[in-house]
């Protein structure tokens, strides 16, 4: 039995009239959790908000480990891999993440974040040799696409579609004073953390090393605040630290608790998949409770940018349920014409 076949049935044993939702349920989180860290932003500091949402979620997971008989990190290596796993995918990630929020809105944020398949898979390609493939090309070129429609300013692309010369009263720190950039910078980090993700559970226990990557990232965070930032909490009123403990406790340790969940009792490619459901949980809340509104060619970037992940995550799936839809409708059209052939075998006339 291929392994494909036995995490097939692991996921099915599992099933429950709940499952769908928990599957769901990190993703819904996440995209919520972007919603609710926007709204309290305008009475707190984005490097201060950054390290509360990686601090306490980290020391939930790790009474979570503790509790589940995990084991600790042991070696210099193991706390080596951890410690650049928490620079990379705590520190600059939330931080980057943070900062771009205060910039842009949490829709648009989490498309940005949520591009990150695309680099992912590029850097799988340099550094695994993992085929990216026709679909997954494609994925990628459908994505950049996207990308360019949600982070450049409209009077650029319109420019260029009219065949005019780019305005030149704009330049390039407008660009990333506009929020999209730092939100793709922060993509970066996390698709990056994503590929050291391999080499840090050779030598450490994924639960027990997401915890404690949590806390190493969100110190430097807080040390940053206190250096830059000022008036990080006194003008956050209740709803302002339900908004941090919902992003805290919701956003990050029980999203991240389902998803590894998940993750290893059935398919990962299969669950990725769903992370096209995060963005488009952000933009209806965003746009719900934030009044958040996107212009045409933000939308239209959007929705290439959710067909791009879509593809990227199910590159190697696409050809088989290609080939299985050609072998049905062959097969079909084959009985349809033996079928036709006895009738009239059958009738003569």
């Amino acid at each position: 039995m291929s392994q494909n076949k036995r995490m097939q049935l692991k996921i099915t044993n599992i099933q429950s009239p709940l499952t769908p939702l928990l599957l769901i349920a990190p993703f819904f989180l996440w995209g919520t959790a972007m919603v609710a860290m926007k709204g309290v932003i305008p009475h707190t500091t984005p490097l201060f908000m950054a390290g509360v949402r990686l601090v306490p979620a980290g020391v939930l997971v790790l009474l979570a480990a503790h509790f589940m008989g995990r084991p600790q990190p042991k070696g210099g290596l193991a706390w080596l891999w951890i410690g650049l796993f928490a620079l990379i995918d705590g520190a600059l990630f939330q931080g980057f993440l943070a900062e771009g929020l205060v910039r842009t809105g949490a829709g648009l944020g989490s498309v940005m974040i949520d591009s990150q398949p695309l680099a992912v898979a590029l850097l799988s390609a340099l550094l695994f040799g993992e085929i990216i493939g026709l679909w997954g090309w494609l994925g990628l070129g459908i994505g950049i696409l996207g990308i360019s429609l949600i982070g450049l300013p409209d009077p650029w692309i319109l420019s260029w579609l009219h065949g005019e010369a780019i305005a030149l009263y704009f330049n390039w720190q407008q660009l990333f004073e506009n929020g999209e950039w730092l939100m793709l910078l922060a993509s970066l980090s996390m698709a990056v953390g994503t590929v050291l993700i391999p080499f840090v559970c050779r030598y450490a226990d994924p639960v027990a090393a997401t915890g404690w990557h949590m806390i190493l990232g969100g110190l430097p965070l807080f040390a940053l605040s206190g250096v830059w930032e000022s008036q990080q909490w006194v003008n956050i009123d209740a709803s302002g630290w339900m908004a941090l403990v919902y992003s805290t406790t919701f956003g990050s340790a029980i999203a991240y608790g389902l998803f590894f969940y998940f993750a290893s009792k059935g398919n990962l490619t299969s669950l990725s998949a769903l992370t096209f459901l995060t963005p488009v949980f952000a933009l209806l809340f965003g746009n719900w409770l934030l009044s958040e509104v996107l212009s045409p060619l933000q939308w239209m970037g959007v929705s290439l940018t959710l067909v791009s992940i879509y593809l990227i995550n199910q590159r190697e799936q696409i050809p088989q349920m290609l080939q299985f839809l050609w072998s049905k409708s062959a097969i079909e059209k084959s009985s349809e014409i033996q079928n036709s052939v006895q009738k009239e075998i059958a009738d003569p006339s």
